[in-house]
């Protein structure tokens, strides 16, 4: 599956010491460094778990996505390049569900959404992953890992005559809860809140999750070795992150809601099916809510992407609003954040279209140090503020920084001025 077209990214000169990036580790809960030196001579791997396209980009996916966009700048500001993949989970329960609540076929129904999440990343000037990949074209990736984890006594049919679909045992992982650090009491609840079934009659334990599930009546399946089906959530993050990062890659990442079940039913199935580590750094982004509840589909309390720029604002603007909250923050979308968002670029553009500004060598240091820093974008942000409220106040006579501003922002911020 292709992504979308790649935007052209400045290079900017390196700094005389370029700040190591440390972030959050989830499974840490601490700060550690996230990526390789540039003399270990390797990629830097990263795996973003993408969507599930019933629906159109909101503003909690364009908060993850633009986050960890941050992430693979930083990394290609210090000299790496990035083995950057995502999925796109285009055969599940939920598009199912709203295909035929909507009479479309399920197909059409994820293609659509693919294409829209496509050009709003597009306008938000999103690096693409070098692979973006769909459940449907990774069938016999699932079908192999699953098969693997069978070997090793890790997967079974659940005890249901109709249909004996087939379970991790998370009792095979010994490590199983290290990322979520949550007891078996919270896991359960968490897990029947967000899409897992702990009540299903005939499971070994009620936080087993599905690997295949045999086809029902009216739903899609493929023919394989495991009997006709389709995969499972968690397996398919599993089985592409592997096939194209292999194991202890550097960074999986998500919105905060896929620490349980979703990133630590990856990790763990990973381990066993490897014995390696998944992922050697786990980081995730906050909840973005309206009107003090969080934005998701199910509660249809949505910010669209889309509907915004077609309402005739600026991308860009959507970008900087973003960028204006830590990434790691839970928060609540406002019209006064966009509109804070839309005078901000507009004084940032005002400073750079200047025939001269204030010295600017010390804001792309401020940048780097503050996105080095747990991509803390806010102080990035004000680093630019500062720079373009004195340029534009005081005539400075750098006839060379506006440039070097603007390319500064679009390479480091992904902000186009």
């Amino acid at each position: 599956m292709h992504a979308w077209n790649a935007p052209e990214v400045p290079r900017l000169d390196p700094g005389p010491q370029q700040p190591r990036l440390h972030l959050f580790d989830t499974a840490q809960q601490r700060p550690v460094p996230a990526g390789p030196e540039v003399t270990d001579g390797r990629p830097a791997g990263m795996y973003v778990c993408g969507i599930t396209p019933y629906d159109a980009t909101h503003i909690g996916h364009a908060n993850t996505y633009v986050a960890f966009d941050l992430l693979n700048r930083v990394w290609r500001d210090a000299g790496l390049a990035v083995h950057y993949v995502q999925n796109v989970t285009d055969v599940d329960d939920p598009l199912l569900e709203r295909a035929l609540r909507d009479g479309i076929d399920w197909r059409q129904l994820a293609a659509d959404q693919i294409e829209l999440f496509r050009t709003d990343m597009t306008a938000l000037n999103v690096i693409p992953p070098a692979d973006y990949v769909g459940a449907v074209e990774s069938i016999d990736e699932v079908v192999a890992i699953i098969a693997e984890l069978q070997a090793r006594g890790a997967v079974y049919p659940v005890d249901d005559p109709d249909y004996p679909d087939l379970y991790f045992a998370r009792s095979t992982d010994a490590e199983f809860g290290s990322l979520s650090h949550l007891d078996d009491a919270e896991a359960r609840a968490v897990f029947a809140e967000r899409g897992g079934d702990p009540d299903r009659a005939g499971k070994q334990d009620p936080l087993d999750c599905l690997v295949w599930r045999l086809q029902r009546p009216d739903e899609p399946g493929w023919d394989t070795p495991l009997g006709r089906g389709r995969p499972g959530w968690h397996i398919e993050c599993t089985a592409i992150a592997l096939n194209r990062l292999g194991s202890d890659f550097d960074v999986q990442a998500g919105g905060s809601d896929l620490v349980f079940p979703h990133h630590e039913m990856c990790a763990s199935e990973a381990r066993v099916a490897t014995d390696r580590p998944f992922a050697q750094v786990y980081v995730h982004s906050g909840m973005v809510g309206l009107d003090g509840e969080k934005m998701s589909k199910s509660k249809g309390n949505l910010v669209l992407v889309s509907q915004l720029r077609q309402a005739g604002v600026d991308p860009m603007a959507i970008r900087l609003a973003l960028l204006s909250q830590h990434f790691r923050d839970d928060w609540m979308w406002t019209d006064e954040i966009l509109a804070s968002a839309v005078e901000r670029l507009a004084t940032w553009r005002e400073a750079v279209r200047l025939d001269a500004g204030m010295n600017a060598a010390d804001v792309v240091t401020a940048i780097r140090t503050a996105l080095a820093d747990d991509l803390d974008a806010p102080a990035a942000l004000a680093a630019v503020d500062a720079w373009a409220g004195a340029s534009v106040a005081i005539d400075g006579d750098d006839t060379d920084a506006p440039s070097l501003v603007a390319r500064t922002v679009d390479a480091l911020l992904g902000v186009r001025l």
